[in-house]
């Protein structure tokens, strides 16, 4: 019996084998918190997360505003045609013409005259011509009886013409007021609803050569001469014509029609014109060219209100826009045509970083206005109180609103608005924790060791916070798991008005923006449902390590 109780007796001995494990309050919290499922997946998450944004962000060979490019065929505009409705005036080199030639000549033509009086006193004359062509004369009137007794004068009258010429003398003839009248005449101008375009880039057509092709259409002439050389006309259309050089070559185009490119430095050629005034006429909706170079393009006519489109399709180098997910671009591109994958990460860095700013920012006011109001209580803690119920008075969206406009309004930085945006959340969500810290600290500095603190004669900082503020640590930290997942939200909500990070700069709320076109949103899902998923598991996350904090701290909580 004697050897059984000291048998008892040696294994109640606390040696260094039997002595128990104690352990230490935080080890305590760090064991029940990994015993909580919930809380290590939330940990895995947001561990994940951050490397896909800081990690990723510089493995990606993509920068956040770099701008893709493709090569698709696009049917753009190259030129324009339309009817010419106003008359165009070609001068003589060398004629003295008034200065007031337009419009005179314009009122001749609308009143069915020949003559007209200018208003220096002198006279115009008009001789018509094919195609509303008209040659225009300075006219003086004269009385020459062998004129008007000529072969020349009976045989342009009996001609329907009102020009004739005699002993080297051109005349006109005016019969508008029942008397016939007898004008010499010396040309000064071509009016016409006709378009003369030479076949070379940068030459220009002689008055002369204009006057004679003009004729020439009007008398149904196939060649005539100007400036010493030889032409030929054929008659394309019904108010158009091609001219060629005396050795075959195109020369000019005359046409009813005005047609220019719309493409800056881009010359086109008469029989390009030609080709494309003769599918206006027969009313086709496209047609077939061969430049120089021997390409041939098919040209697609439209027709808006009388003005007419010329286009085609041509390989253009465009901006790759909501491109398709690929082995490129992995979740695609956006609507800047920039890659999606890299933007969620580098918009993950503001988001995630401006949520841990705020909530900092909160912690360290809030624990410093809660201390002091709640150690001191007295008018010390009613000021600070009152000081937190306005803030708590001040509404948040409207205060937004108004920073944005003013940041927008000074055109300021995404760098300045991440800055504005941490300061002014954390301005107006500090006030939450100083009254969790206030009421803390009331219960806490009426116990005994505070009691002992004062009569050791520790200052009022250190008692504050060496002694208080550490026993509300605790539910500071659930507090503050709980608010990054808020902050990131209200970032995202506030980029997602338009009101946080703008472009190039990318944050998750700015990338779901896309959400506003409804177009977008149902038919390009890669653009938005990533950033939101991401925001989705963040948020999640930091809830669920919140809620493992939480039952840490006080496992009676989850009883």
């Amino acid at each position: 019996m004697a050897n059984e109780e000291n048998t008892k007796e040696e294994n109640m001995k606390l040696d260094d084998m039997q002595r128990v494990k104690v352990l230490s309050p935080s080890a305590l919290v760090l064991k029940r918190f990994f015993r909580n499922k919930l809380a290590i997946i939330g940990m895995v998450i947001i561990i994940c997360m951050f490397l896909f944004s800081f990690v990723g962000g510089m493995v990606i060979p993509y920068g956040q505003s770099q701008v893709f490019y493709t090569t698709e065929e696009m049917r753009k505009d190259y030129a324009g045609a339309t009817y010419i409705s106003d008359y165009m005036l070609y001068e003589a080199e060398d004629a003295e013409t008034p200065g007031d030639l337009y419009s005179k000549s314009i009122l001749a033509i609308t009143r069915n005259q020949k003559v007209v009086e200018t208003r220096g006193g002198g006279n115009l004359a008009l001789r018509s011509l094919a195609g509303d062509s008209f040659i225009v004369y300075n006219a003086e009137e004269t009385k020459n009886p062998r004129a008007m007794k000529s072969e020349e004068h009976d045989r342009a009258v009996d001609a329907g013409d009102n020009y004739f010429e005699y002993d080297g003398t051109a005349y006109i003839v005016d019969d508008a007021s029942g008397k016939e009248l007898l004008y010499a005449v010396s040309e000064a101008a071509v009016i016409c609803k006709l378009s003369l375009t030479p076949y070379a880039q940068g030459t220009s057509l002689s008055y002369d050569f204009c006057k004679s092709a003009l004729l020439a259409m009007s008398e149904e002439e196939k060649s005539f001469k100007a400036d010493g050389t030889d032409y030929t006309i054929v008659v394309d259309g019904e108010a158009a014509a091609m001219v060629f050089a005396s050795d075959g070559s195109d020369y000019a185009y005359i046409s009813n029609m005005n047609i220019n490119s719309v493409i800056g430095g881009v010359f086109l050629t008469p029989d390009f014109k030609e080709a494309a005034g003769l599918a206006i006429e027969e009313g086709a909706d496209s047609f077939e060219y061969t430049d120089a170079a021997g390409v041939t393009d098919t040209y697609l006519l439209s027709e808006n209100n009388g003005q007419y489109l010329i286009s085609r399709f041509q390989e253009t180098r465009v901006i790759d826009t909501y491109a398709q997910p690929s082995s490129e671009h992995w979740l695609g591109t956006d609507a800047n045509g920039m890659d999606l994958l890299a933007r969620l990460m580098y918009g993950g860095r503001i988001s995630l970083l401006i949520g841990f700013v705020v909530i900092i920012i909160e912690v360290i006011i809030g624990m410093i206005v809660g201390g002091v109001a709640g150690y001191f209580g007295g008018w010390v803690d009613n000021i600070l109180m009152r000081l937190v119920d306005i803030i708590y008075c001040i509404p948040s969206m409207p205060l937004y609103l108004i920073l944005g406009s003013i940041m927008d309004h000074y055109r300021a930085s995404a760098t300045v608005r991440i800055y504005m945006l941490c300061v002014v959340m954390s301005i107006i969500g500090w006030v939450g924790i100083a009254r969790i810290v206030r009421g803390q600290i009331l219960s806490l500095r009426e116990q005994e060791f505070m009691v002992a603190a004062e009569a050791m004669g520790i200052s009022v900082g250190r008692r504050i916070f060496k002694h208080l503020i550490p026993n509300v640590v605790p539910q500071l930290i659930v507090f503050a798991s709980m608010g990054l997942g808020e902050v990131i939200l209200a970032e995202a909500t506030l980029s997602y008005l338009g009101l946080g990070i703008k472009y190039p700069a990318a944050s998750w709320g700015s990338i779901i923006n896309a959400v506003n076109d409804s177009y977008v949103m149902t038919n390009y899902l890669f653009v938005w449902v990533p950033a939101g998923i991401l925001i989705l598991l963040t948020v999640l996350a930091f809830n669920f390590i919140g809620d493992g904090l939480r039952d840490a701290f006080d496992p009676k909580m989850k009883r």
